[in-house]
C-alpha cells in the first residue's frame, strides 16, 4: 500500500474578493466579499491586507452589527489602528463599508460565509461587475 504525500494546507487562506473595475462614476457595491467566518477579528486582517494599494489606508470599517460577532472599537491591524463601526440598521446588512481618508469609501457585499462556492460565485460576479469566472 502506498500513500500519496499531501501538501501542508496554506498558513493564510486565499482572500475570497472581487472588486469592480475601477470607474469615473461611483457605483453602490464596489464588489464583493466571501470571509469564511463572521469573526471580524479574524477575518478582517485578511481583507485589508488584499486590498488595491491605491485604496490607500483603510481607517474604518462599518458593519451591520447583528450579523458579526462582537469586536473591540479598534484593532490593530499591520501596525495601524482601524476603527470598527458596528451599525444597528437593518438597510444594508450584506455590506461592509471602508473608509481611507483622502481615498474614498468602498461599499463591498458580504457573502455569508456558509454560502456554497456554486451560489457564491454569481452573487461576487454580479457585485463587481463581471461574468462568474472571469
Amino acid at each position: 500500500m502506498t500513500t500519496a504525500l499531501q501538501p501542508p494546507p496554506p498558513s493564510h487562506p486565499v482572500l475570497r474578493l472581487r472588486l469592480a473595475p475601477r470607474a469615473d462614476l461611483p457605483r453602490p457595491i464596489d464588489g464583493a466579499w466571501w470571509p469564511r467566518s463572521y469573526d471580524l477579528l479574524a477575518e478582517l486582517p485578511g481583507l485589508l491586507a488584499g486590498l488595491p494599494r491605491e485604496w490607500g489606508h483603510v481607517t474604518s470599517v462599518t458593519v451591520n452589527g447583528a450579523t458579526w460577532s462582537a469586536a473591540p472599537g479598534r484593532i490593530l491591524v499591520s501596525n495601524q489602528v482601524v476603527r470598527l463601526r458596528r451599525n444597528p440598521s437593518v438597510s444594508a446588512p450584506q455590506t461592509v463599508v471602508l473608509l481611507a481618508p483622502g481615498q474614498g469609501r468602498w461599499d463591498l457585499l458580504v457573502v455569508p460565509p456558509d454560502t456554497s462556492e456554486q451560489a457564491a460565485e454569481p452573487l461576487m460576479a454580479a457585485a463587481a461587475g463581471t461574468t462568474a469566472g472571469e
